[in-house]
């Protein structure tokens, strides 16, 4: 097809019957077309301004992309930053935080060697396949020749001689492919780019990069490689789809609405949400991911709905005649294991018909922003009713009024502080610009405390992983969500568990001058689990450090202060609240990170709100609390199968 090249060297061309041709490495390749993509950023109303869709590519080396994509990564560093980390899952969790600060609208690329570097992306990949969020992911992989089988680090199997240790991420990956030909990133790349930027496939990519592949050269064509912009499509809701829709709506009295993560990702959406709230009386319920969606302190924000929710939202949602749910997967947190919408039709707005027919929901195909101006349109006049509507605000008002009563309470003599108090002391922190402030955290108490207490005053303000619910994912999301957003101050909270689970991106913030405050509640082990396993009836076993089986020296008195400081932060150990937020302080004003620790009870959490989980309990057992606890659990099954 291509005429010959004059030389091997990258931006060399040549002219054949075809037209221009440059001859590159398919790794050469692959980073041009990826420094070449950009975006347009802006609203319904159009794009504002144009800038790079992939952010940079973290980057470990080792054997098997440490050659091929090493060396091209090289060459373009000034337009393609290589960031480079501690960790490949960990480094996948940065990237995907940075594409969750930025709306899906910018992204990052991940590479890592053969092996062990490959299959510890898995984790990651499955985190951002669930929480429907953008990366790229550019593990090496084993020779396409096969002539040195088996390589260090080769996973074989004795069935297929195709499959690698990359095969793993195939469930994980919503776009799978392994390069084994240069000639195939013509094709390849165009369809992993589509998947990463559209609102219905988006989520993790994986293209799979044999290391001679990656050092191959081929004549490409010159036009490859031209800018192209990525446009995020709104696609408008079907007529068909949209009548029904209006219908259901139009004969409520008592409409709730449950804004999800797709209203924070969808342009404009946020103003349209608000809008048809008070355009309509519609109160607005919160899932973690569209948190932040209504300001914290709207008259019809009734706060965080589901399992981790308010009680004012929860109420309402029980007593609904219809719930309006934008861009949610409609996961068991927040529909209460399907029992909270029970009296509600449901319609749900959702870029990805997945997601939209969830819970035997009537939905409606659309971008959220398109679907919520055109529903409103068509409704016109339609409100709640005036009861409904009234009885949204006062419930509103008493929760606002909660969450203060919760996060200023006095200290009790001679009680540890819990999440709650930790919670209003980094608000306090923040008094002259809480908005500024981004919270990350992802698993145990924290992300139920951080759902009902946190007062997110505009989109993005709310950082939470609760899709996957993976610990490990808070510091290295912090640091994502700092390189996306370096203007903002970013608070990752994190207990103690996920802190030793994975730690070390620390080090990279310092070395990259992304700056956080990490606080650190030490409750000695995961104490979340340990009040579920107790509300199933079982004894407290092997989730406090106390409860686990130990040797002649006991468990560890763990020194997480000494330990940060190891990684070059900023780091102290504070004795209470009260010093806890002079140091908040002081760490806002710092320009180093800063991990501040501080001991916390494991038993307490807040009373106020929630709604019934399904957890299985055991049919048998010789202990009475896991019977009381069986017979409990039953009676909950027959109530939801009554609806």
């Amino acid at each position: 097809m291509n005429g010959p090249a004059i030389s091997v060297r990258e931006g060399t061309t040549s002219v054949a019957a075809a037209g221009t041709t440059v001859r590159l490495t398919a790794a050469q390749a692959l980073v041009r077309y990826l420094a070449a993509q950009r975006v347009a950023l802006g609203d319904c109303s159009g794009a504002s301004e144009t800038v790079s869709l992939f952010g940079g590519v973290f980057a470990i080396f080792g054997h098997g992309n440490v050659a091929g994509l090493g060396e091209a990564l090289y060459q373009h560093r000034e337009v393609l930053p290589t960031l480079r980390a501690h960790n490949e899952q960990a480094m996948a969790h940065a990237a995907i935080a940075y594409a969750k600060a930025h709306f899906r609208r910018r992204m990052m690329a991940v590479t890592t060697s053969i092996g062990p570097g490959a299959t510890n992306l898995v984790t990651a990949a499955a985190l951002a396949h669930v929480n429907r969020l953008p990366v790229l992911l550019l593990p090496g992989d084993i020779f396409v020749s096969r002539a040195p089988d088996p390589v260090l680090q080769q996973v074989e199997d004795f069935q297929d001689g195709g499959i690698s240790a990359n095969d793993t991420l195939k469930p994980v990956s919503r776009y799978f492919d392994r390069i084994v030909h240069p000639a195939q990133l013509l094709t390849a790349l165009p369809r992993a780019l589509r998947v990463l930027t559209d609102a219905a496939l988006c989520g993790p990519v994986t293209l799979a990069m044999p290391q001679d592949v990656q050092t191959m050269a081929f004549d490409y064509p010159v036009e490859f490689f031209e800018t192209r912009v990525a446009h995020f499509a709104a696609p408008a809701p079907s007529p068909v789809e949209l009548d029904v829709a209006v219908e259901r709506l139009a004969r409520a009295s008592r409409p709730m609405i449950v804004a999800g993560g797709g209203v924070l990702y969808s342009e404009g959406a946020t103003r349209a949400l608000r809008e048809f709230a008070e355009r309509h009386g519609v109160p607005v319920g919160e899932t973690q991911a569209g948190k932040g969606a209504l300001p914290w302190d709207h008259p019809l924000n009734v706060g965080a709905v589901g399992v981790t929710g308010s009680s004012a939202a929860n109420a309402l949602a029980h007593d609904a005649d219809c719930v309006l749910a934008i861009g949610t997967r409609l996961q068991d947190f927040t529909t209460g294991s399907n029992t909270l919408f029970a009296h509600a039709d449901v319609v749900c707005v959702n870029a990805n018909l997945f997601d939209g027919i969830k819970h035997r929901a009537l939905p409606v195909v659309a971008d959220a922003c398109a679907a919520l101006d055109a529903l409103s349109a068509c409704l016109a006049d339609w409100t709640a009713s005036d009861a409904w509507a009234e009885r949204a605000r006062t419930l509103a008002i008493d929760w606002r009024e909660t969450v203060r009563r919760r996060t200023h309470a006095e200290p009790q003599p001679g009680n540890l502080p819990y999440d709650a108090d930790v919670i209003g002391a980094i608000q306090r922190s923040a008094a002259r610009s809480p908005e500024n402030d981004i919270v990350v955290c992802a698993a145990g108490t924290l992300p139920a405390e951080l759902h009902k207490l946190w007062r997110a005053g505009r989109p993005g303000a709310y950082h939470v992983e609760y899709g996957y619910s993976c610990m490990g994912y808070e510091i290295a999301g912090g640091l994502g969500a700092k390189l996306a957003r370096p203007e903002r101050e970013v608070v990752v909270v994190v207990g103690d568990g996920s802190y030793l689970m994975m730690n070390s991106e620390i080090a990279t913030s310092v070395m990259l001058g992304a700056k956080l405050i990490i606080v650190v509640l030490d409750n000695r082990g995961y104490g979340c689990i340990n009040r579920l396993q107790q509300a199933c009836g079982g004894a407290p076993f092997n989730n406090l450090l106390d409860d686990c089986l130990q040797g002649p020296l006991g468990a560890p008195d763990i020194d997480f202060a000494a330990h940060a400081r190891s990684l070059g932060a900023n780091a102290e150990h504070v004795a209470n609240v009260t010093e806890l937020e002079a140091a908040l302080h002081r760490a806002r004003a710092s320009d180093r990170t800063s991990v501040l620790v501080i001991d916390t009870d494991p038993a307490r959490a807040t009373e106020d709100g929630g709604w019934w989980w399904e957890v299985a309990v055991p049919a048998v057992s010789t202990r009475e609390q896991v019977r009381d606890a069986r017979a409990a659990y039953e009676t909950k099954v027959a109530e939801r199968k009554r609806g």
